[in-house]
């Protein structure tokens, strides 16, 4: 009986270890979008693949090279879906759908509401999650295929922005971007920035740092200057 166990035991460290693995790599080759869920599609589908790869880990009862195959061919079939979509704009709305308008020109849209079978209350509650609480601020709202509003308020109720109140524009040298992390440059980020390690060392003796040892975080600002945090009692 304890041969049993164990043998049962240790099939279920290697299932899982096996699913893991390929798991991760399918994961990667369906890409950042799959990631994101940006329809109900991918959205199913991320479910559904890590469903069978909990299956295969966990219940003695599936052959393990089944699950396997089933695992794989879902991510074949996935990634043939994506390629047809990408070629026939007609079979990526069937497969997608495609965004509808819900409110036009301040104007509700009943028929739109029907098609994608909400109601009052749930545009109500999307657009209070963007903190709209009226109707009449609304210019456009549109229901996305990911099932978030996205929506345009009435010029009236837009926040300002710098041009509308004539302050100088100046545009950011740099995109904000971490460049030490737990004492350690981050060098595939100076890369990308065109920037040394002696450019860093010298904005850190400016801060009165003379080793990166002694940064837990620093962040390159917009401006060109370091956001830094050093390390406290030595940790």
């Amino acid at each position: 009986m304890e041969t049993f166990f164990e043998m049962n035991f240790w099939e279920m460290m290697l299932r899982t270890t096996i699913s893991f693995i390929v798991l991760l790599v399918l994961a990667r080759l369906l890409g950042k979008k799959q990631l994101s869920q940006l329809t109900f599609f991918h959205y199913i589908t991320g479910i559904t693949v890590g469903s069978i790869a909990a299956e295969i880990a966990s219940q003695h009862e599936t052959p393990f090279l089944d699950g396997l195959i089933a695992l794989i061919w879902w991510t074949a079939l996935t990634l043939l879906m994506s390629y047809i979509s990408l070629k026939f704009p007609t079979f990526r709305t069937w497969i997608d759908d495609e965004p509808t308008i819900i409110i036009k020109d301040g104007e509700i849209s009943t028929k739109s509401l029907k098609s994608a079978r909400l109601h009052m209350d749930d545009v109500l509650m999307m657009l209070r999650e963007q903190s709209i609480f009226s109707i009449q601020d609304v210019h456009y709202a549109v229901l996305e295929t990911n099932g978030e509003l996205s929506v345009m308020k009435k010029v009236g109720f837009q926040e300002a922005t710098k041009q509308d109140i004539k302050v100088p524009l100046t545009l950011p040298l740099f995109m904000p971007s971490e460049i030490i992390a737990d004492g350690k440059i981050v060098k595939k980020n100076l890369d990308e920035l065109d920037l040394t390690e002696e450019w860093v060392m010298k904005k850190l003796r400016k801060h009165g740092v003379d080793s990166v040892s002694e940064v837990f975080y620093a962040q390159l600002q917009t401006n060109g200057s370091l956001y830094i945090s050093l390390r406290k009692n030595g940790i």
